[in-house]
């Protein structure tokens, strides 16, 4: 595909067809990794994590003298089986 760097305000864009977002898996809104390598730009997509948070940033967070315990959830409510 050949498209040309275009001036859409005080930045520079370009267009991509359709066809080579749905090839990369990416879509309207999504986020992609910029990058410079040897003089070639580089758009990676940016993996997709459920919520805002990656789990690994979360645990690291967790104290390390933190002890889980059991919690009451009090009565069933419905049909859950206990």
């Amino acid at each position: 595909m050949h498209t040309k760097i275009q001036k859409w305000g005080n930045s520079q864009g370009l267009r991509l067809a359709k066809n080579v977002l749905e090839d990369a898996q990416l879509g309207v809104g999504d986020e992609v990794d910029v990058a410079v390598r040897d003089g070639i730009i580089v758009l990676a997509p940016i993996k997709k994590v459920r919520g805002r948070y990656r789990l690994e940033d979360l645990v690291a967070q967790i104290p390390e003298d933190y002890l889980a315990s059991e919690v009451d959830w009090g009565e069933p409510a419905g049909k859950e089986a206990w």
